[in-house]
């Protein structure tokens, strides 16, 4: 009794303080106000609300209870909220609280996967600036998926790590199934990093090169038997007996993961769905649109080779935002320094020069004079590992031209790695006497990371608050001098200038948590704070028009399968979320999508499975819209329209139980008086998007509801 006490008592003198004092932090960051989280993004809302009711719906990731269509992602992330519907049921909270999870556990990786080479102090000042990367904070408070990729990369990495370790083949081959899970999360997205593991595995393992060889092969059919595993059985299945797969062009699973989510993402989307989304990527001659507009068909193919721009800066500034920090589409102007740039910046990169330099200060601390320029050490194999990620992720977003600026979460782990292990290796060389040469260079080094982090920062807050980035700039400037000019041991430069290089991001960092902001598009920023900030995100809307669905409530009869048909998937998830009944996206995410053929369709209509078709003011003309205006009876739009259907909320009671929390989304309040940071400059109303991706109920002429005979 006394051992096993004992045991107690000497492990919890082992929990690192400064580690829970984070996390608590982050818990705090990522968990406050998620009840209010709202249908946060409705698109995968409705398929948690599908999957929730059958298996099959489960297995296939289907975006509406009838199983017509899937979302544009593979099921994987969705199970795990799925999981926490049906134990909880169906809350605000219950829908995100799995991607706040994920990014706990992503801090306490990078913690444990830092800590045996660099120290106690590199592991909790990494974890620290994970907490306070502003987008990670954003993704970590909704049910998108790239909160719960980026924790398998890291659970993938820190497997890796220990196999090495260990001399473990089977934890390699493990390590490597974990990508492939991820595949399973967003596709090729997670396939960033494996340039890292591979070489990572090759310089670390002390294996001799036959055993190594052996490894990687083994490790490789592992990472394709979990990546292809749930796709190949998916696609094997016929295509009358399950689901179309979303943002296909040919039903497939593959073709979505190579395609839609795969090359378009780099290149643009040019095929498949057929659409394009002006401002998704842009030339070097000019900056992005905020404003999506809606597929034109084939038509549009070969302009969207052009990368069509429009003329003039855009510098991801409150006045071009919609709901926060940056545009949906906001991307910044492909090249170089694309990830310096506003639009992406303001969200990853406030700790990015500091992890530039951090790696070569740490690389050339870690470096022995005695061994050969190849002969690595295992801090220097980490410092590769983090740089292989790093650098080809980077590389990604600063060319590709299809993305979402949330999907930099992916940078955040190896920035925050690398800015602190050149911060503690700096601090570590202090304490040595002699460095000659050396200990210039490490100097200057540190220097030169916090003063270009500094104005950056400085660049990034100049809109906002010009006495901030002042302020920034200024002690940036001074900490730096004091580390090339005064005494090499004096540890209060370097903390004077790390506090001040937090203060600002952590700022960034807060606005979402004190916005309640769980959107489909996450982002970060003081414009979270502005009043004008109403929600207008066009994508993953939850507005019901409340006169429409008691009319078709009323008028649908007892053989109808789908409450309505509608283009688009974000017009029906509102609905799907209010009624748990089922309504047919004919074109899928984008509208387009090539879903059902018009003769199955008019089977459909005439087995009485559909009556009602709702075109909405960004319906693409397709055959099936053209026989519904030719065919069907337009209803009078005072029989289901009103002023006041825009601001109806969704009831997502949960039909596991009784009693449910309603959701609601509640206009941005304007920040006290006394609020930390002053805002200024030209504050316009934020724009709304018009094309495919508004799934808004306006009045607008182009809404009409059909009947169907």
């Amino acid at each position: 009794m006394k051992t096993k006490k004992a045991n107690i008592l000497r492990q919890a003198s082992n929990v690192d303080l400064w580690l829970v004092a984070i996390l608590i932090l982050a818990s705090l960051l990522y968990g406050w106000n998620i009840w209010k989280a709202g249908s946060a993004n409705s698109f995968y809302t409705s398929a948690i609300i599908s999957m929730s009711e059958s298996w099959k719906n489960f297995w296939y990731g289907s975006f509406d209870p009838a199983g017509f269509i899937t979302v544009d992602k593979p099921p994987v992330s969705l199970w795990f909220m799925v999981i926490f519907v049906k134990i909880f049921g169906l809350h605000g909270w219950s829908i995100v609280i799995s991607s706040v999870l994920f990014s706990l556990g992503s801090i306490f990786l990078i913690y444990k996967m830092v800590k045996p080479y660099f120290g106690a102090m590199a592991a909790r000042l990494a974890a620290f600036l994970m907490t306070l990367t502003p987008i990670v904070v954003a993704d970590a408070r909704t049910n998108n998926m790239d909160a719960t990729l980026v924790f398998f990369l890291l659970l993938a990495s820190f497997v890796l790590q220990k196999a090495v370790k260990k001399h473990s083949l089977w934890l390699v081959s493990l390590a490597f199934a974990l990508i492939g899970i991820g595949f399973n999360i967003k596709m090729l997205q997670a396939f960033m990093i494996l340039p890292a593991m591979y070489i990572f595995y090759w310089l670390a393992s002390k294996d001799n090169w036959k055993r190594t060889l052996r490894g990687s092969l083994l490790a490789t059919v592992f990472l394709i038997v979990f990546t292809l595993a749930w796709p190949l059985a998916v696609d094997s299945v016929n295509k009358n007996n399950r689901p179309y797969i979303g943002s296909s062009s040919d039903n497939s699973v593959l073709n979505l993961a190579f395609g839609y989510n795969g090359t378009q993402r780099l290149l643009g989307q040019t095929t498949g769905t057929g659409g394009t989304f002006t401002g998704m990527g842009n030339s070097k001659k000019g900056g992005n649109h905020s404003k999506a507009t809606a597929p034109q068909g084939r038509k549009n193919l070969q302009k969207r080779g052009r990368n069509i721009s429009t003329k003039g800066k855009f510098n991801g500034s409150a006045k071009h935002n919609n709901g926060g920090g940056n545009g949906i589409f906001n991307v910044g102007t492909a090249g170089i320094t694309r990830l310096f740039q506003t639009a992406l910046g303001q969200q990853i990169s406030w700790y990015l020069p500091l992890a530039i330099f951090g790696l070569i200060l740490a690389y050339l601390t870690a470096y022995e004079r005695q061994k050969k320029w190849w002969q690595l050490n295992r801090r220097q194999e980490q410092l590769i590992f983090w740089a292989g990620w790093l650098i080809p992720v980077a590389g990604f977003f600063s060319i590709a031209s299809f993305f979402h600026p949330y999907y930099t979460i992916m940078l955040a782990p190896p920035i925050a790695v690398l800015a602190a292990v050149g911060i503690s290796s700096f601090i570590e060389s202090l304490g040595t006497s002699d460095i000659g040469r050396k200990g210039y260079w490490i100097k200057g080094l540190m220097a030169a990371g916090i003063t270009t982090n500094g104005l950056l920062q400085a660049f990034f807050v100049w809109e906002y608050s010009i006495l901030a980035g002042i302020v920034v700039v200024v002690v940036s400037v001074i900490v730096s001098a004091l580390i090339i000019y005064h005494r090499l041991n004096n540890k209060v430069s370097i903390l004077t200038g790390l506090v001040v290089l937090l203060f600002i991001p952590a700022f960034w960092s807060l606005t979402p948590t004190i916005a309640a902001e769980s959107a489909a598009i996450p982002t970060s920023g003081p414009s979270l704070l502005s009043k004008n900030n109403q929600n207008s995100n066009p994508i993953g809307n939850s507005s019901v028009n409340t006169k429409l669905l008691k009319y078709l409530n009323k008028h649908n009869g007892s053989k109808v399968k789908y409450l309505f048909a509608t283009t688009d998937s974000n017009t029906a998830a509102p609905y799907i979320i209010k009624t748990k009944k089922a309504v047919m996206a004919i074109g899928g995410y984008n509208g387009t999508d090539n879903a059902i053929s018009l003769k199955k369709f008019k089977r459909l209509v005439k087995l009485g499975e559909i009556k009602y078709f709702y075109i909405s003011n960004h319906t693409n003309n397709n055959s099936i819209v053209r026989w519904v205006k030719k065919h069907g009876k337009k209803i009078s739009s005072s029989k289901y329209s009103s002023n006041n259907s825009n601001n109806s909320t969704l009831n997502l009671k949960s039909s596991h139980r009784a009693g449910a929390q309603k959701f609601q989304h509640k206009a941005r309040t304007q920040p006290p008086k006394n609020h930390p940071m002053k805002f200024h400059g030209n504050r316009r109303k934020p724009q709304t998007h018009a094309g495919k991706m508004n799934g808004n109920f306006s009045n607008q002429q182009s809404n009409a509801l059909y009947q169907l005979n």
